[in-house]
């Protein structure tokens, strides 16, 4: 197989990963769960949700910040911050690289998400009386500014580079990713941080549940029976460098970022646009130099709404026409993470190629006919496979499309 990247700059790989989720705190934990297929949603016990019918999302409920962080004091910081600072810190492990390696090196982070530190926000909304901000803690009204997502990455690993949080929303942690990248592959890094951090909140709840694109128990990518997505909340981050410098440090190479294409096409606040999702593959795959007949894989959007579902894959089928790849959603495991979303599916994606299988789909009981034929969302659990060419997506309200590329390293 041969691949010509348009791409200039040098070859950029993933070499450490990092998750805080529902589905296990590190990859380890988190991919095992994945490749079995099992749902990591339940009640909310965040805040208090009896006033909603539906009750379940992805929350992180055995995640103790301190048994992970060890610079950053949590009381300080939100708790999106707290979990992409421990994701970034299973990252670092993960690649064997110690405060020391950090501290010599050109290394910052660029982090996603779409809500920030929502759960700070929802706190000092209780704590609103008469008095107005007199009544609101101060170290609170500190931690929400979203800013404070990658600087608590810099802060918790002593990084000195740049610290950048994007609000794409639900395609962020794949603009972070892309923008990582750039700045590795233009030598301005020898090390980046990329990922997305958010957390379960009662107004994200409530908004999806008026637009009716709330599920009640489960989330059901692909199936007939589909009825929307399931919040839910953690951390990620994925460790990326140069091809050259992981190689003559002897790390563990998991991908290889080939690129990325990204679109916005403005054209409806939350309904998706078949075409521009195709153009933004095609932008992809000219990145990446690959074509359509090359990947093996995709990670979906995926979010079980049978809006979002039927244009993906009416987007998918104009690139690839008859011949579509794989395609699986952990959306139906996790729950959607919002700004971390397609962080999660890069990582599982860069397992995937490292470990040999296609992640699942899970409660798939009955592919939707009106899908289409010839889609293979992989139900139930991971299969066996030896994937060379992958692809991500993550798109967002507003048309915010981003999709990145990624290679078994060579």
């Amino acid at each position: 197989m041969s691949r010509t990247a348009t791409r200039p700059g040098r070859r950029v790989v993933i070499t450490g990963l990092g998750a805080v989720s529902s589905a296990g705190i590190g990859a380890d934990d988190f991919t095992a769960a994945i490749r079995a297929g099992r749902c990591t949603t339940g009640p909310i016990t965040g805040f208090d949700a009896g006033g909603f019918p539906h009750r379940n999302a992805g929350e992180v409920t055995d995640f103790r910040p301190r048994e992970w962080l060890s610079r950053i004091d949590p009381e300080r910081w939100g708790r999106s911050g707290q979990f992409a600072a421990s994701a970034a810190r299973l990252a670092a492990l993960d690649a064997g690289l110690g405060p020391e390696d950090l501290a010599r090196a050109r290394a910052g982070s660029v982090m996603g998400t779409t809500s920030g530190e929502s759960a700070a926000v929802d706190q000092l909304v209780g704590e609103w009386h008469d008095d107005g901000l007199k009544s609101l803690t101060p170290a609170v009204v500190q931690a929400v500014p979203a800013g404070r997502i990658a600087a608590a990455v810099n802060t918790e690993l002593g990084l000195e580079g740049e610290a950048l949080t994007l609000a794409t929303a639900c395609s962020a942690s794949n603009y972070a990713l892309g923008y990582a990248c750039d700045m590795v592959a233009q030598g301005e890094a020898d090390f980046m941080f990329a990922g997305g951090a958010d957390s379960v909140n009662r107004w994200a709840h409530a908004g999806f549940y008026r637009l009716g694109a709330l599920a009640e128990e489960v989330c059901r990518p692909f199936d007939a029976e589909r009825a929307g997505i399931l919040t839910a909340e953690g951390g990620v981050a994925l460790l990326v460098e140069p091809y050259e410098r992981a190689v003559a440090r002897g790390a563990r190479i998991y991908a290889e970022v080939l690129g990325y294409g990204l679109n916005c096409d403005a054209d409806h606040m939350v309904h998706p646009n078949a075409a521009t999702i195709a153009r933004c593959i095609r932008q992809a795959h000219q990145n990446a130099g690959v074509a359509p007949g090359q990947i093996d894989y995709i990670c979906a959007h995926g979010t079980g709404t049978r809006t979002n579902d039927a244009t993906e894959v009416a987007a998918v089928r104009e690139v690839f026409k008859a011949d579509l790849p794989p395609i699986s959603s952990i959306k139906s495991m996790i729950g959607h993470t919002m700004g971390a979303a397609s962080g999660f599916g890069a990582l599982i994606c860069c397992r995937a190629l490292y470990d040999g299988f296609l992640p699942p789909t899970a409660n798939v009981e009955r592919v939707d006919p009106e899908l289409g034929p010839g889609l293979d969302p992989v139900p139930g659990t991971a299969r066996p496979a030896a994937p060379q060419v992958v692809q991500n997506h993550g798109f967002a309200f507003g048309g915010n499309n981003a999709i990145v590329i990624l290679g078994k390293a060579a």
